[in-house]
């Protein structure tokens, strides 16, 4: 018959189109971005921070607690990139440095936190507001106060937070509105402003490293244990003595 074939045709070509869809729809989907890749675990994300497992835990995957009702269910503060595989990106990572801050002068309430992040999101329009840039400036001021207010802090109380809070906000850095890279600190102490490791989400694949080098943290302490000197390190590597033993103090502290 005249018609068949070109029905066949059409068909055919129909059946190809409708097989070859789903990977048109995986090239026209936006690529995500380094710093949105789930690559990293909870403690490593907690020992990078420096913060307690269990208490990152809560913070991305929310907790139980018994209540005079029963048990009930703090929901995660932090919307990690996986929730399937439990891992974080480099943009949950800072999100989860900036939300360290406020342990350093008290427990934190999850609550408290939620209702004030969600009230200076709603207040100045801001999407992602541990993430933001703007939290340098007018936005930090809001969120600290707010909070504050919330968990019942005094004045003093209050600017000790501040303080805190902007010295975490220091060791981050944003191109625009995009966060870039994080200097994790060095000491279990805040006043030390050293930046000499640094986290970026395009440098060794996305783990610590030597800022001005790129070295891995890692491998540097690696070649030390295994008997190398600081000295020949930093000739190897052409980095500062001081350079090779803040990757080795940082690995051994993290």
């Amino acid at each position: 018959m005249p018609g068949s074939g070109s029905r066949a045709i059409e068909s055919s070509t129909t059946r190809k189109q409708t097989r070859a869809s789903p990977r048109c729809d995986m090239m026209t989907r936006p690529l995500k971005s380094a710093s949105e890749l789930a690559r990293y675990s909870i403690p490593e994300v907690a020992r990078y921070v420096r913060v307690p497992s269990s208490t990152l835990r809560s913070w991305v995957l929310g907790r139980k607690y018994p209540s005079s009702t029963g048990t009930r269910s703090f929901r995660p503060i932090i919307r990690i990139a996986d929730p399937k595989t439990k891992l974080l990106s480099f943009q949950n990572l800072v999100e989860v440095h900036v939300l360290a801050a406020l342990r350093g002068q008290h427990k934190v309430d999850l609550g408290g936190i939620r209702k004030a992040t969600r009230y200076v999101e709603k207040h100045l329009g801001i999407e992602r507001l541990l993430l933001s840039p703007e939290l340098q400036t007018d936005a930090g001021q809001l969120f600290v106060e707010r909070y504050g207010d919330l968990i019942n802090v005094s004045q003093s109380g209050q600017l000790a937070i501040k303080a805190v809070f902007e010295g975490h906000l220091r060791r981050v850095e944003w191109e625009k509105a995009d966060v870039v890279a994080f200097f994790p600190f060095l000491q279990s102490y805040y006043g030390i402003d050293d930046r000499s490791i640094v986290i970026k989400p395009d440098v060794s694949f996305g783990k610590p490293a030597l800022s001005a080098k790129g070295i891995s943290t890692a491998v540097i302490t690696d070649r030390f244990d295994a008997g190398e000197s600081i000295p020949d390190l930093a000739e190897d590597y052409s980095a500062s003595a001081d350079e090779i033993q803040a990757a080795i103090l940082y690995e051994r502290a993290a």
